[in-house]
């Protein structure tokens, strides 16, 4: 009988035991995880404190009796201490009973995920100072929201933005911190403004967003954190603080082992998610993934990358054939009814790989202008000038901003040329598009560009 233990349970190891017990019904498969949760959405959690549900347990996607009754063991606050490749062990911890034995496999799945990385604020490990990053960590934040009155949170990314908007729903006063010029810097510069600036447009007195601003101290007692200070000498009070400054991969156990890492930090892997070592894969955010665009590594944690990349892992594990080929780095998120979406490259980012991005912004209706619901939403087209191939794009508004962006990611992964592009037949009836899409629109000026560099 195939002997398969997964490291790790959240999203890319719980999605790795559930298909490889669809492959290999007589596999025996162990699940092991520090946590006290198995497969859940990470993704959720901010939903969660906002108020949208008020039982985590609706985060909660697959329960370790569910896994039980498909013949799956999950073996809850149990922590992967070492692995040995050349015996095909692992070394498991129990944390409640403080004891340990290797447990044999034939194939091996490493979960690990990521961790919250804490940058070194004074005064950083006080009572009410969170992260979040598990179950219990929405759940501590989500008691405190309802028993306070301000709310700080430290980083403007993709997690602090969603943060702000639930701490606001929640009738909190809310204090973003952002060493940044702008928030949501993934962005190229000039639409992280945009949101900054919309954001700020419609703040009816419920938060103040502080951009190039380094938190350097928390202040407080055994009570818990009270206030917090800046690098630019503000100081003020808070009832709770939420440090939202990043994640790194959990690869100490993959280190240790040596498993080769790649440049980004994380776990590398080839196509199957195999590792350097025999009978090891890995999957999740503890790996990084190759960049369609540019045939180069990126870490992007994501619970949407997370999924495939464990459902290719057990398919490897088994014995069955599939390849994870790479991202594209879409994403997308809202606050306050503003969506932010996002794929490929940023002008940037573009730059920095060697390409010579050629840019077009719209901001346009994302529907027929008379329609009630009607709303702008601003597009960003990016094309290389050399090949005139579309390599990214943004798209932020109140309006139908993410589906523009669905849309070029099928552009991005066929290669198309802007001028193949133009040849979109997308749909169109007042509710749902003016005659000629935005993106469309982006398109065509964007072509113009292109053509007119080109006669220079």
């Amino acid at each position: 009988m195939k002997k398969i233990v997964i490291i790790g349970g959240v999203a890319a190891g719980a999605k790795a035991a559930a298909k490889a017990k669809r492959l290999l019904p007589e596999a025996e498969i162990n699940l092991y995880t520090d946590d006290t949760h198995v497969s859940y959405s990470s993704c959720g959690m901010p939903y969660y404190i906002e108020g949208n549900f008020d039982d985590y347990k609706m985060l909660l996607v697959r329960s370790p009796e569910e896994f039980e009754a498909q013949g799956i063991h999950i073996h809850l606050r149990h922590r992967a201490a070492k692995i040995i490749p050349y015996c095909k062990q692992v070394l498991i911890e129990d944390l409640e009973s403080k004891k340990a034995a290797l447990v044999d496999y034939d194939k091996l799945i490493i979960a690990t995920g990521a961790r919250a990385f804490v940058p070194p604020i004074k005064n950083a490990n006080l009572p009410n100072v969170f992260t979040l990053r598990k179950i219990e960590d929405a759940i501590a934040i989500k008691e405190k929201a309802l028993s306070s009155k301000h709310a700080t949170i430290v980083g403007g990314g993709y997690i602090g933005i969603e943060l702000l908007e639930a701490f606001v729903k929640q009738n909190l006063y809310v204090t973003l911190v952002e060493y940044s010029p702008n928030i949501m810097s993934i962005f190229d510069d000039d639409m992280s403004e945009l949101i900054l600036n919309q954001l700020n447009s419609i703040n009816n007195g419920k938060f103040e967003i502080l951009t190039s601003n380094l938190v350097t101290e928390f202040s407080g007692d055994t009570n818990g954190v009270n206030g917090v200070r800046t690098s630019t000498g503000k100081y003020f009070d808070t009832d709770f603080v939420v440090v939202c400054t990043g994640v790194v991969p959990n690869v100490d156990i993959a280190r240790e082992a040596g498993i080769v890492l790649s440049e980004t930090g994380a776990i590398k892997v080839n196509e199957k998610m195999e590792t350097s070592e025999c009978d090891i894969y890995a999957c999740g955010d503890c790996v990084d993934e190759n960049l369609l665009i540019s045939n180069t590594r990126i870490w992007l944690p994501l619970g949407s990358n997370a999924n495939k990349e464990g459902r290719c892992a057990a398919m490897n594990a088994c014995g069955f054939e599939d390849n994870f080929y790479g991202v594209l780095g879409s994403a997308v998120t809202r606050c306050l009814g503003f969506t932010m979406s996002m794929t490929g490259l940023s002008v940037k980012k573009a730059k920095q790989l060697g390409f010579e991005p050629i840019f077009a912004s719209v901001t346009k209706y994302d529907k027929v202008g008379y329609m009630p619901d009607v709303n702008n939403i601003t597009l960003k087209l990016i094309a290389d000038k050399t090949t005139r191939q579309l390599i990214g794009g943004q798209a932020v508004g109140v309006g139908d901003a993410d589906k523009r962006i669905n849309t070029l990611t099928s552009a991005l992964l066929a290669k198309l040329t802007v001028d193949e592009f133009l040849n979109n037949d997308l749909t169109y009836a007042p509710p749902y598009s003016p005659t000629i899409d935005p993106l469309l629109n982006a398109a065509q000026i964007l072509q113009n560009k292109l053509n007119n560099q080109a006669e220079d």
